[in-house]
């Protein structure tokens, strides 16, 4: 039986093989619902061993993608808990649009969007509250998600019929196009949809936000990563702005924060008296051309060189273009990395995952900033704060990208003294109240209360959050049965027609049609083979063609038989002396050639047999 710590162990391998080879960090998530995840893709491929696992990732390229698209479970749909939407259209965005003058823009973010349906959810809300025209000037909704198929699918706002059963018919009227056998969302409200994609453990939030949507997003992630996810929303968030969570999210722990307005609906805003969340570093420089200084540009090359901060400077297609001396004694470069992709380096996902950050700086012309990067090197830990700053010329075009590693370990070691001192702090106040004996016994005591009632609310939170991950998994495997479904429903019905219509054909020719097998049992007899032999065709079907008991002499229908089994171009004509089941002498006129399988062999023969007319009498 294999050891759960060993087992335990072999899964955080596979964690972090994801983390460095991909880049996508899983680390945060909750352990139960991640390795349930997992578990079911390898019983998929028939895996057993985390280790194999892992060479499954090295050798194929695309199990990657299925992997992420089982642990990233997409189940959504069209205003999902109808009673929270319906408190957000009556009390919540009625409060929001008050408190805003009429021109002042709303901006929404809805992260975790899946495909797309919460964001044109949002879009359909807001239309009807402020109307299209107005809609259409001041709304801004950025939907956002990691899986990249998933956005792919939202960005056509293309849906079928069983994806807006939970729409009404004036809602499908209003804002939907039928487009063949898909309902696709208007057009000219899509344009207000923004789609990208944001990792929010990882990647930089959305500022400036006033009604932010998150629904059945933070369940997925454990405690800690909970906490600095909202930490990120809490920055979002403008200072009026509003928090709308899933039936499962409670934020009971984050009440500094937060503050709850509707706790039933899952509805916050973002406490009035809370800290500001992150600090925005905008770095900017004005460049002045210097007149008649010789040796400038040997100036500044050496300038660059000697910094004392490491920095890495790539063109505007990720070319490295700049190495200092300092980010070449850090992280291993050297000259000969000079015009080497940025992808191609260690550098670009270690200490941090940069490609993300240069393409969001290269796109939105906009400084990035990456706090507390850590990075174990030769037995010591250092702290960086990274900045990713866009170089622009006179005309705003893109001319690279610049990369600075701020060493800030000092500033992480004074942080850590501080907190010492505070400890210091703590225990010689607490040495000070211990005056009041009794009065701290009875503080101790509704504490220690406190603390159960909270340690046992946090534990039927996180038995809920588990039921409602479970709950998802489910309908996401039943959404993939009922589509194998209806698939074998479609090719049950594309056989019954083409059965139906080789009947037509072989019912319609006139002539007796007998198919048989190579073994010479007959597998096909058309009606005029009965009408000519009155042999019924469920008699006939099954038995060897040399046991019918019929007026036609088999015996010398054999060799032809024999031959068309053997040779798959055969195609041979013989006349006979038969007796018709009228017990009449007759003529019969016989064709017989091979039935050819698609390979080009012989599988069976064809018998086509007709009566022959007598001919006229001269």
């Amino acid at each position: 039986m294999t050891d759960p710590k060993e087992s335990s162990g072999e899964f955080e391998s596979v964690l972090a093989y994801l983390k460095e080879s991909r880049g996508f960090d899983f680390t945060g998530y909750k352990r139960s619902s991640l390795m349930r995840r997992v578990r079911r893709r390898m019983s998929q491929v028939e895996i057993d061993s985390y280790a194999d696992y892992i060479d499954q990732l090295q050798v194929n390229a695309d199990e990657f993608v299925a992997l992420f698209n089982t642990i990233l479970i997409n189940v959504t749909g069209f205003f999902r808990d109808p009673d929270a939407w319906a408190h957000l259209r009556e009390q919540v965005l009625p409060a929001l649009l008050a408190e805003r003058s009429p021109e002042e823009p709303i901006r929404v973010w809805s992260a975790g969007c899946a495909a797309g349906q919460e964001a044109y959810s949002l879009a359909m809300l807001l239309a009807d509250t402020l109307g299209a025209e107005a809609f259409r000037q001041r709304v801004k909704i950025y939907a956002t998600d990691v899986d990249d198929e998933a956005l792919a699918q939202a960005r056509q706002a293309a849906y079928t019929p069983a994806e807006v059963e939970g729409l009404t018919e004036a809602q499908l009227e209003q804002y939907f196009e039928l487009q063949g056998s898909r309902y696709c969302f208007r057009k000219d409200l899509r344009r207000s949809v923004i789609f990208g994609r944001n990792d929010l453990v990882q990647d930089a939030p959305i500022s400036r936000i006033d009604l932010l949507v998150c629904r059945n997003t933070l369940m997925y992630f454990n405690a800690e990563t909970q906490t600095k996810i909202l930490e990120r929303f809490h920055f979002a968030l403008a200072p009026r702005g509003v928090l709308f969570l899933g039936k499962a999210e409670m934020l009971l722990s984050h009440a500094r924060i937060f503050e709850p307005t509707d706790l039933k609906r899952r509805v916050f805003r973002k406490a009035v008296s809370s800290p500001s969340g992150f600090n925005h570093f905008v770095t900017g420089f004005a460049q002045r051309r210097p007149q008649d200084i010789s040796g400038i540009e040997e100036l500044r090359e050496h300038a660059f060189s000697a910094s004392p901060v490491a920095q890495i400077v790539v063109t505007a297609t990720e070319t490295t273009a700049l190495i200092n001396a300092q980010a070449e004694v850090a992280f291993g470069l050297s000259e000969r990395d000079v015009g080497r992709p940025l992808r191609d380096l260690d550098v670009s996902y270690r200490p941090v995952a940069l490609r993300a950050y240069v393409e969001q700086a290269r796109l939105e012309h906009r400084s990035l900033r990456i706090k507390d990067v850590e990075w174990r090197r030769a037995g010591e830990t250092v702290w960086y704060e990274v900045h990713v700053n866009p170089l622009l010329n006179k005309e705003k075009k893109l001319l690279g990208v610049s990369v600075v590693f701020h060493d800030v370990s000092w500033a992480r070691q004074l942080l850590t003294e501080l907190e010492h001192t505070n400890r210091q702090l703590e225990s010689a106040y607490e040495e000070l109240q211990s005056t009041n004996e009794e009065l701290e016994t009875t503080n101790e005591e509704l504490q220690s209360t406190v603390e159960e009632l909270e340690t046992t609310n946090e534990e039927l939170q996180s038995t809920n959050e588990e039921l409602e991950t479970m709950n998802e998994e489910l309908q996401s495997t039943n959404d993939e049965l009922q589509t194998i479904n209806d698939a074998v429903r479609e090719r049950s019905l594309d056989l019954d027609e083409v059965n139906g219509f080789l009947e037509s054909v072989l019912t319609s020719i006139r002539a007796g049609i007998v198919v048989i097998d190579v073994e010479m049992r007959i597998k096909a007899w058309n009606r005029a083979a009965e009408d000519l032999w009155g042999v019924r065709r469920d008699e006939a079907e099954g038995t060897h063609l040399l046991n019918l008991d019929i007026g036609l002499p088999v015996d010398e229908v054999r060799p032809m038989v024999r031959e068309a089994l053997a040779d798959a171009g055969y195609c041979g004509e013989l006349t006979l002396d038969a007796i018709n089941r009228r017990g009449r002498a007759a003529v019969i006129r016989l064709l017989c050639s091979a039935l050819r399988s698609a390979n080009g062999e012989s599988h069976g023969a064809l018998l086509m047999m007709e009566e022959a007319k007598p001919e006229p009498a001269g």
